[in-house]
Formats: C-alpha cells, sequence, structure tokens
C-alpha cells in the first residue's frame, strides 16, 4: 500500500496534473460541451448562439478552474468573477438554473477523470495517492462556484422580472389610457403581453375599497382551464385582461361563474371587444358594470346583465329627474303605502303586465292588485299598457335600487 502523500506533495499533484490538462483545454472544452448538449434538449430549442455561447464558456471555465487548481490565478483575479457572469448570462438567456448546474458538475467529473488519467497514463499514477487527498479541496472549490452561480442566477433572474414586470406594467397602463390606437402601440404591447394583437378579449374590473381589500383573491387561479389572463393591480382598482382560448363570447358564462367563486366584492366584466387596442373601452365598460353593484357585496356582473343600471349610472344627476317623471306623487306617499305600491309596481311590470300573475308572485288577491295599479297610475300620470311609460316605470325602479 501506497504511503499517504505529504501536504507539498499534494500541492504539487494538483500544480502538475492541471498544468497538463491545460495544455488541451480546447479539447476538454469540446469534449465537455459534447456531454452537455447530449444530455440537454433546452440548448437546440434556444439555437446556436446559445449553443455557440456554451462552447466559449465551457473552454473559459475550464481554463480558470484547472488555472486556480494549479495555484496560478494572479492575485489580483477573482476567481469566482466568471461564474458570477456566467450564471447571470445563463439567466437572460432563459437556460433554467437546475440545467446549468448539471452542466457545472459535469464540469467537475470531467476535470477528476481527467487528472486521474493523466496521472495514470503521463506519469504513471504517481499522482495517484495525491489525488485522494486534494479530492476534498478539489470539490470545496467546484461547490463554492456552484453557489455563487446559482446566487447570481437568480439575483439576475429577480431583476429580470422586476423589468418585465415593469414593462408589462407600462404597457398596460398605456393601454388602458387609450393608447393601444397610436400606430405600432399594440403590437409592441402584444408582443410584451404574448397576446395576439388581434385577440377577443374581455376586461375585468374589481374596485378596492381601501389597502388592505382584496376583492378577487387569485383570480388567475381561478380561470385556469377557462381563459389565459393578465392582472394588474392598481391604487383603486384590480384589473384583469382575459383572453379566451376559442369563442371569446362562448367563454363569458365560464367566466363569470369562475370569477364568482372567488369575488369578495364587487367585480364587473366587459362584453367581448377585439383587439388590445379596444382595452380602454372594455376598461370603462368593465368598470360601469362594477359600479352597478352593491359596494360591500361579492358578486360578480358582466356588462350586458346591467345594462338599465349602468345606463343610470352614466347620468347619476338625471337619476332623481327620472324617478320624479316617472312616480311623480307616489314618491310623497308615507313609507310604508309608498314601499306596499312599488312592490306591486314591480310585481306586475315583471309579469309582463297580468294582475293575476301579479297577485301570486305577492300572494294577494287580483282585486288587490287591480286597485292598487289603479292608485299608481293616478299619483304617477303613467299608464302600465303604455310602452313608453312603461319603460321610464322599470327604469324608475331599477334607479330606486341602485347602489348608494
Amino acid at each position: 500500500m501506497a504511503a499517504p502523500a505529504r501536504p507539498d506533495a499534494a500541492r504539487e499533484t494538483l500544480t502538475v496534473l492541471c498544468r497538463a490538462l491545460l495544455e488541451d483545454v480546447d479539447g476538454l472544452a469540446d469534449r465537455l460541451t459534447r456531454r452537455i448538449l447530449e444530455r440537454e434538449d433546452v440548448y437546440g430549442v434556444l439555437g446556436v448562439p446559445v449553443r455557440d455561447d456554451l462552447r466559449a464558456t465551457c473552454r473559459a471555465s475550464l481554463e480558470r478552474l484547472l488555472t486556480q487548481l494549479a495555484g496560478d490565478l494572479p492575485v489580483d483575479v477573482d476567481a469566482a468573477a466568471l461564474t458570477v457572469d456566467t450564471g447571470r448570462r445563463r439567466a437572460r438567456q432563459g437556460v433554467p438554473l437546475e440545467v446549468v448546474l448539471r452542466a457545472y458538475r459535469q464540469c467537475g467529473r470531467l476535470v477528476w477523470e481527467r487528472m486521474r488519467a493523466v496521472s495514470q497514463e503521463r506519469f504513471a499514477g504517481a499522482h495517484d495517492a495525491a489525488l485522494l487527498v486534494v479530492a476534498d479541496d478539489v470539490w470545496r472549490i467546484l461547490d463554492a462556484s456552484s453557489d455563487r452561480l446559482v446566487d447570481a442566477y437568480r439575483r439576475e433572474e429577480t431583476r429580470l422580472r422586476g423589468l418585465e414586470l415593469g414593462r408589462r406594467w407600462a404597457v398596460l397602463e398605456g393601454l388602458l389610457a387609450g393608447r393601444g390606437r397610436e400606430p405600432g402601440a399594440a403590437r409592441d404591447a402584444a408582443r410584451v403581453l404574448d397576446v395576439a394583437e388581434d385577440a377577443e378579449i374581455l376586461c375585468v374590473v374589481a374596485p378596492v375599497a381601501d389597502a388592505d381589500d382584496d376583492p378577487l383573491p387569485a383570480p388567475a387561479e381561478a380561470l385556469t382551464g377557462v381563459a389565459t389572463s393578465i392582472w394588474h393591480a392598481r391604487a383603486a382598482e384590480v384589473v384583469g385582461v382575459i383572453v379566451p382560448p376559442e369563442d371569446a363570447s362562448a367563454a363569458i358564462p365560464a367566466v363569470l361563474a369562475a370569477l364568482r367563486r372567488r369575488a369578495h366584492g364587487p367585480v364587473g366584466v366587459s362584453p367581448v371587444v377585439r383587439g388590445l387596442g379596444e382595452l380602454d373601452i372594455a376598461h370603462r365598460w368593465a368598470r360601469l358594470a362594477a359600479r352597478t353593484l352593491p359596494p360591500g357585496a361579492g358578486a360578480v356582473a358582466g356588462l350586458d346583465e346591467r345594462l338599465p343600471e349602468a345606463l343610470l349610472g352614466e347620468a347619476p344627476d338625471l337619476v332623481p329627474r327620472l324617478r320624479r317623471a316617472a312616480l311623480g306623487d307616489l314618491l310623497d306617499l308615507p313609507a310604508p303605502e309608498r314601499a306596499t305600491l312599488l312592490a306591486t309596481l314591480r310585481a306586475v311590470l315583471d309579469a309582463d303586465g297580468s294582475p293575476s300573475h301579479a297577485a301570486s308572485a305577492l300572494y294577494c288577491h287580483r282585486n288587490t292588485v287591480m286597485y292598487r295599479l289603479a292608485r299608481i297610475e293616478a299619483l304617477t300620470g303613467r299608464r302600465v299598457a303604455a310602452a313608453r311609460d312603461r319603460l321610464l316605470l322599470g327604469l324608475a325602479l331599477v334607479a330606486a335600487d341602485e347602489p348608494g
């Protein structure tokens, strides 16, 4: 059995073997590159520039590692600089971190294999015992290098994510402000948001009452399997851009149902619009739909479900005049009597003017409904049988139900 190598002999072993490997660093780089490409498909997907960069990085990494192990790295050179740069670059290229780490392990394994082989082939095994002594040093350097790579990769990934979020925020704000109609703006937005420029889309608006309010928790998760969605938090609202996979109009019921399971406050959904350039219109419609719902209610409404309420919401100053013009002296009755007559009017209108059907809904006699209806028409000066009067009375009832 060979005697254990002395520390100085072990140091000499690393110097001798690593200098020997440096003589064929290009061959080692080719071998390492082939190994990585055989095991990792991602480089083929990312294209020739990334594959070429892989070969250059393999050579530079092998040269730096072997020079450091040989003890020949100048004291003013940062041993980790190359590793840090590689981590940042791979994050920018989109190479998964686990793929990068496997490449580093392949590098370490190849260097160790070749040191053992050179010890046998060139030095007749003279350095075998010393290699066992320096093994811990070799792998400690490799582990430290891997740690620096992971840290650099994650820092760059975080930076890129922040830049991407910033770009998406700016693009969405521009679209909501109506800049999607400017030349090229919708096309640029489509690229940043990864949405077809002319896609059929819906907009969702969930007003935020205060800083701690979360009117629509995890909406993207709720829409999994229903539609692709992009969410944008603003100071006073959460805005969603929904991209159904096929027929957008047919997808609306599924979108509404999914959002209703999560809504903690009022949520409005726009009708379908064509293209990102129309997002500002869809946003206005969704916001209007949300305004027709009670402030504290966990409810979701599409604009088309709430068109009368939305029309009234667009002209709030006309609502009192509408109610007075439609209901006249009925509004001046004592509250209990007024409430009874308004309930009767609503039941008659819901029953398409039928006193018998209204009586069933109100649990009273048909003659009672007829009497109340005659009184309503006398107080209001309106006739339920007249189409225009019926429309005006219906809108007045909707106005009476408006939130706030």
